[in-house]
């Protein structure tokens, strides 16, 4: 279990250590703005609440869970962005970019509880696992 949970780590690890300023003061779409923590905050939201919903509604695999919570996720990103390149806002691909960071860290977090939550196969069956 310890292996699936290196990805999220480093990748928190990476944020925290990026500069707090990379951008001009005066850049009207800074890499740290307010809306890119609002494009990561919903990402992340949709994609474990989609993974969630997926299992509760009885979905097998965690791939498949998975799939269903970045489909929710980078589909409501993606559309956003679309309606703002077709004037309705001002597409940026640093929103999307923010999704995409936002999903994989919405997903780790799900995949994590998942596993901390699921019985072993020893507890599912009464029989040791098989050895790989």
């Amino acid at each position: 279990m310890t292996r699936r949970l290196v990805a999220p780590v480093v990748l928190a690890a990476l944020l925290a250590a990026l500069p707090a300023r990379a951008d001009p003061p005066d850049n009207p779409d800074p890499f740290f703005g307010r809306d890119k923590a609002l494009h990561f905050g919903f990402s992340a939201a949709l994609a474990s609440g989609a993974y969630g919903a997926s299992t509760l509604a009885g979905l097998d695999g965690r791939a498949n869970r998975v799939a269903v919570g970045m489909a929710v996720a980078l589909g409501a990103g993606y559309t956003k962005e679309i309606l703002d390149a077709a004037g309705f806002g001002t597409p940026s691909w640093k929103d999307f970019a923010w999704d995409l960071i936002g999903t994989a860290v919405g997903l780790g977090v799900s995949l994590a509880i998942d596993y901390a939550l699921s019985p072993s196969p020893t507890e599912k069956s009464g029989r040791p696992a098989p050895a790989r």
